[in-house]
């Protein structure tokens, strides 16, 4: 499906007033990552939401007054970076109802300017089909393709036979571990000048041997 979007038509955005502090401490399972998620650049495309609508905290996954739903077709894309770096073991996903409920995701690890117009021409890192029902499912993903990520694409690209898709929370569970960013120092150690240094009488270079 050919599918384009420009930014006049309103559909990436960066800020809402839901957003939280990142040092929030976060309920749910204990490896939920709803805390190092960078909430207020997180992106949806070709919704009318903005995509931290569908990131919330453990205990509101089953809220449904916030969600994203697609607009100009059933294809959504969501961008989700990350505050240091995650080990991902599974993803949480409610969405629907019904024939809104999108047919799969792909996910995408670092990969973070992913759009409509080069999508396709990528290849996903893995794929899961969504399943119908009006709670959150966990859907457990390959840990070795995702193992140091900073920021992961989810690109839905059909309803399940609506003209559109409906998603109300998308979580994460795994491990965080702080980005390490200290400077590598290297020392050089200069060969020494002899023309830097005063020369010592005697010393000329001009050795000579004692006769006997």
């Amino acid at each position: 499906m050919d599918h384009r979007h420009n930014s006049s038509c309103g559909h990436e955005n960066h800020d809402h007033d839901h957003d939280h502090d990142h040092d929030q401490p976060s309920e749910g399972p204990q490896d939920n990552l709803y805390a190092y998620i960078d909430r207020k650049n997180v992106v949806a495309l070709n919704t009318v939401q903005v995509g931290s609508d569908v990131i919330k905290p453990w205990h509101e996954r089953m809220e449904e007054t916030r969600f994203i739903q697609s607009d100009a077709d059933d294809q959504v894309i969501v961008r989700v970076p990350f505050a240091g770096s995650v080990r991902l073991r599974s993803i949480v996903i409610k969405a629907g109802p019904m024939d809104e409920t999108p047919s799969k995701v792909s996910l995408f690890a670092n990969n973070p300017s992913l759009d409509f117009d080069d999508i396709s021409d990528q290849t996903s890192s893995q794929e899961l089909e969504i399943a119908q029902g009006r709670e959150p499912f966990e859907y457990p993903i390959k840990p070795a393709k995702f193992s140091n990520v900073s920021s992961i694409t989810l690109y839905f690209p059909s309803s399940q036979g609506a003209e559109s898709t409906k998603i109300y929370y998308i979580g994460f569970l795994g491990h965080h571990f702080e980005r390490k960013s200290n400077p590598i120092i290297t020392v050089y150690e200069t060969q020494a000048n002899l023309a830097d240094h005063p020369k010592i009488q005697g010393t000329d270079g001009n050795f000579n041997t004692p006769s006997t």
